[in-house]
């Protein structure tokens, strides 16, 4: 008997000193994503995407100085979303230097707000100019597959995920089960880039340059050809939809346009929506293709904006642009048939300055 009091007494002793487990929502049928190492090295809770379970809401944003003030992540963390998404410049890396890089991803990592945020909600994203290493960056750049590896590593991917061993970072997500099951494709639009030059300071369109090259293009047609989802979102950084900005847009390579707006006119996939950054300014735009209409909504930026209000022509655009600090909220109402999505663009506080309700047959 006393041996048995012994036994109890170390086995106590061991687990007194054992440290707390860590809480992860642990994930199902995942592919790529995996909790982020840089958190769990340092033993702290990290919320990791159930693929298993419908999405609700979903925010979003881009442009984010990681050494300037950050006052979203609270009214971000209040929305209360299931997911968060990075539509590009992450952070304002510029660098081919893989130091620099990592010391401003671990900068934005230590941010309080972005901390918090990620023990309640998983993250996922894709990269634009600045995180990509260079500003308006094409497929000349040559640290891009360095500069890759170590957005991955800070968004969590795992090291045996598809896109860490191919060109390019796009990935895809389905969430939930049909019918309240989502598809975000997660667009590469700087590793193919075709060069779109300047002159005078204005983009002369490549009448001939691609943007996604010929895998990623073969690849999104069959994302969407087999998607089964009730909502199929296609994120990248760049604006899809409107032609008469002088800055990057998917217009500048006109030919590559046409063909994302070809194919998604002509995809079985159901409830199509477009999601961008980059602007520094938030905006609805809206098309109708031949046989659908198709809406983008470009939420920028988390840290900084247009320094004064000025006119910006969009022949597409529904109501009025948003000129402040900003990030995109989507949020499903399941109960709807075709589902409903309740798109808003909010601010400091949770303001919200604009909302559009839109139904995705």
């Amino acid at each position: 008997m006393k041996y048995y009091w012994i036994y109890l007494v170390l086995l106590s002793f061991w687990a007194c000193n054992q440290p707390v487990p860590r809480t992860v929502v642990v994930a199902a049928e995942v592919d790529s994503y995996d909790y982020r190492p840089q958190l769990v090295a340092k033993g702290e809770t990290v919320a990791v995407l159930d693929q298993s379970k419908p999405l609700q809401r979903i925010a979003f944003g881009s442009c984010n100085r990681q050494d300037k003030p950050q006052p979203l992540w609270g009214p971000i963390i209040k929305s209360r979303p299931d997911l968060w998404i990075w539509l590009g410049d992450n952070i304002y890396g510029d660098s081919e230097q893989a130091s620099v890089m990592k010391a401003k991803y671990d900068k934005q990592l230590a941010r309080p707000g972005y901390k918090m945020l990620t023990t309640k909600c998983p993250v996922i994203g894709t990269w634009d100019d600045h995180d990509y290493g260079r500003n308006d960056g094409d497929k000349r750049f040559k640290k891009k597959e360095q500069n890759k590896q170590l957005m991955l590593d800070f968004l969590g991917v795992r090291k045996d995920a598809k896109q860490r061993k191919r060109p390019g970072a796009y990935s895809s997500y389905t969430i939930g089960h049909a019918p309240q099951q989502v598809k975000i494709i997660l667009l590469d639009s700087r590793w193919f880039k075709d060069p779109c030059e300047k002159v005078n300071k204005q983009y002369v369109p490549n009448e001939t340059g691609d943007i996604l090259g010929m895998a990623q293009w073969k690849w999104l047609k069959e994302e969407l050809d087999n998607s089964k989802a009730s909502v199929n979102i296609i994120a990248n950084g760049t604006q899809v939809i409107p032609t008469e900005h002088p800055f990057e847009k998917w217009a500048n390579h006109p030919k590559s346009r046409r063909a994302i707006l070809k194919l998604i006119d002509q995809s079985p996939a159901k409830g199509i929506i477009l999601l961008s950054g980059d602007r520094h300014m938030s905006e609805f735009s809206k098309i109708d293709l031949p046989s659908k209409e198709l809406y983008e909504f470009t939420a920028s930026g988390l840290t900084h904006t247009w320094k004064d209000m000025r006119e910006e022509p969009n022949r597409y655009r529904i109501g009025e642009k948003v000129v402040a600090l900003n990030f995109g909220l989507m949020e499903f109402d399941w109960s709807k048939k075709p589902v409903e999505a309740k798109l808003q663009i909010k601010g400091k506080d949770g303001k919200v300055y604009r909302e559009e309700v839109i139904a995705l047959p």
